[in-house]
């Protein structure tokens, strides 16, 4: 099992990397139905590791359809159930990024997506052309989207580092335990930090 005062463990980063902050809106700060509490603890944390380097963060945003039918599949099912979120119900400025994290863009990227994994559009294939080969992860939630987009990481072969104070969920039975998952089944692939870790790092030129 990893541990997280082991820092960046396997080596520098120095220029390949970029930060994924994963779907932090308002839509999970505030009071609505996907009302994310831990979001509000986490958030400072998350700031931090954006200014490490603004120009360095994509931040993802969840974009629900404008209505249920208009998707296929489970997620017809899914945005049934969740009716309240869909862009014809929705305040459309609850997709926005919580003012804390909106304030870095530019010169901080937006990337949207339709699904949990940040990897279904372009990302790709935009970070492999401008040489990227790590990513940094903070954001909400640990065992969905965070889940999905680290997941996604690991199988194109990226590095990943994942800030463990920078990550939150709605629940915490399941963040804790996808936390222990990540260190004890991952430890080859996924490194775990903390947003001090990463402050260090920089300070001793390994960022």
């Amino acid at each position: 099992m990893t541990k997280l005062d082991e820092g960046l463990r396997f080596g520098p980063l120095r220029d390949s990397w970029v930060h994924l902050c994963i779907d932090m809106q308002r839509m999970f700060a505030e009071a609505t139905e996907w009302h994310t509490p831990w979001m509000e603890r986490v958030l400072p944390n998350v700031v931090a590791v954006v200014e490490l380097d603004p120009a360095r963060t994509v931040f993802t945003r969840f974009i629900p359809p404008r209505f249920a039918d208009d998707v296929g599949g489970a997620w017809r099912r899914y945005y049934r159930k969740w009716k309240t979120m869909t862009r014809d119900r929705i305040d459309l400025q609850m997709l926005d990024l919580v003012p804390e994290l909106a304030r870095f863009v530019p010169p901080a990227v937006l990337e949207d997506k339709a699904v949990m994994s940040a990897w279904h559009g372009s990302l790709h294939a935009r970070l492999r052309a401008a040489g990227i080969d790590s990513v940094i992860v903070s954001g909400a939630e640990t065992e969905v989207c965070v889940l999905a987009t680290v997941m996604g990481a690991v199988d194109l072969g990226y590095r990943v580092i994942i800030v463990a104070d920078a990550i939150c969920s709605g629940a915490d039975s399941t963040h804790d335990a996808m936390l222990g998952i990540y260190e004890s089944r991952y430890g080859t692939q996924v490194e775990m930090v903390t947003a001090a870790d990463l402050f260090a790092a920089r300070l001793n030129g390994m960022l």
